[in-house]
């Protein structure tokens, strides 16, 4: 059996052009079924669509930002067990992708107009991370992972309570991103110092008061 052909810096880039190309202007599938697959749409009012689509789509663009962060510090990462470790998180966000985006359909709205800036920053963001070696690599992933924790809790709490699909999968993606921030923990992540978590926090905020408009 000949051995599999080893990856060049050239497929790669091509691998990773296209996973953009997909994320901000295509509809990538998802591997798991929708967490809201089963649950019943409750028609919401016109208020409560608006407030529930602008937090979908702050979702979505969280979703949009992990896919480039994890790919950009998967492009530098040093070490072939922390590049896995990041794609196969990456791919496990792209269900999430694929979730919100459904659900913006169902809520007749739309993802974010500046997903393209989005992804480009969060790909240099991640890279200049991934550049600073694999245990600070991980470092981001676990303090990437705690905030959208923190942000996806404060969207349980303030979606319509009529809207259980939407509430549905975010409880399934909070699972998921306290999973990934774990196993980065476990894989050997640095803690980041304390000016860096401040610039995200701050970063996130604004990209949310954003996002929920635009």
């Amino acid at each position: 059996m000949s051995e599999l052909r080893q990856l060049t810096t050239l497929d790669r880039f091509l691998t990773d052009t296209q996973r953009a190309l997909d994320t901000v202007f295509g509809a990538p599938a998802a591997q798991r079924a929708s967490p809201a697959a089963d649950v019943a749409q409750i028609e919401l009012d016109e208020a409560e669509r608006r407030h529930a689509s602008g937090l979908m789509r702050i979702n979505h663009v969280g979703e949009v930002c992990a896919q480039a962060l994890y790919t950009g510090q998967a492009a530098v990462a040093r070490d072939e067990a922390t590049r896995q470790h990041l794609l196969e998180a990456a791919q496990e966000e792209t269900d999430h992708l694929a979730w919100c985006a459904q659900r913006l359909t169902e809520l007749d709205s739309r993802p974010s107009l500046l997903n393209p800036l989005w992804y480009a920053g969060s790909f240099a963001i991640g890279a200049l991370a991934g550049l600073r070696g694999d245990g600070w690599n991980l470092g981001f992933v676990v303090e990437t992972e705690r905030q959208v924790e923190a942000h996806i809790d404060e969207h349980l709490e303030s979606l319509p309570a009529a809207d259980a699909r939407s509430r549905a999968i975010l409880e399934v993606m909070k699972a998921d991103e306290a999973r990934h921030a774990d196993n980065a923990e476990a894989a050997g992540a640095r803690v980041l110092p304390p000016p860096v978590p401040t610039l995200m926090a701050a970063a996130s905020k604004l990209m949310k008061a954003v996002a929920y408009r635009f």
